[in-house]
C-alpha cells in the first residue's frame, strides 16, 4: 500500500478529512467527495478551482488521488475547509511547501463563526423595534 497523506480542514459547522495518495495504475488524479464524482458533488467550476488551487500553487493534481469526506455547514464552507485540508495535506507530504501555501493564506484557518442568540434578543444583535411613545 502506497504512503498516504491526511489533512483535515475546518470552516465555521463544515470539516473536511482528505485522504491523498501517491496514483496508482490509470486512475490519475482521481477525485471522489462522500463516494460520488468531483464534478456531481461540487457542480461550479469556480468551487472546483478553489479546492484545487493548492496543487496549482505547488504541485500537480495529476499526480494524487483524492478521497474527500465533508460533512456539516454550506457548500461554501465545505468548499474553503476542502482547500485548508488539502494544503495540510500536502505540508504533511513536503514541508518545503509550508512557505508557499502560507503566502497565499491557504493554510490559514477561517475561525469566524455563528454568533449565539443573547436572551432578551431576537438573534445574536438584532433588538426588537424601539417605540418613543
Amino acid at each position: 500500500m502506497a504512503k498516504e497523506f491526511i489533512g483535515t480542514g475546518r470552516r465555521k459547522n463544515a470539516v473536511s478529512s482528505v485522504r491523498m495518495r501517491p496514483i496508482t495504475g490509470k486512475t490519475a488524479g482521481k477525485v471522489t467527495v462522500n463516494d460520488r464524482a468531483f464534478e456531481t458533488y461540487f457542480p461550479l467550476e469556480v468551487q472546483r478551482s478553489v479546492i484545487l488551487a493548492p496543487f496549482k500553487k505547488v504541485a500537480d493534481a495529476e499526480r494524487y488521488d483524492l478521497v474527500i469526506r465533508v460533512k456539516g455547514g454550506g457548500t461554501e464552507a465545505q468548499v474553503i475547509a476542502t482547500r485548508l485540508g488539502i494544503s495540510r495535506a500536502l505540508v504533511a507530504e513536503d514541508e518545503t511547501r509550508k512557505g508557499d501555501l502560507k503566502a497565499v493564506n491557504f493554510l490559514t484557518r477561517d475561525s469566524r463563526k455563528k454568533e449565539r442568540k443573547k436572551y432578551g434578543l431576537r438573534k445574536a444583535r438584532k433588538r426588537s423595534q424601539f417605540s418613543k411613545r
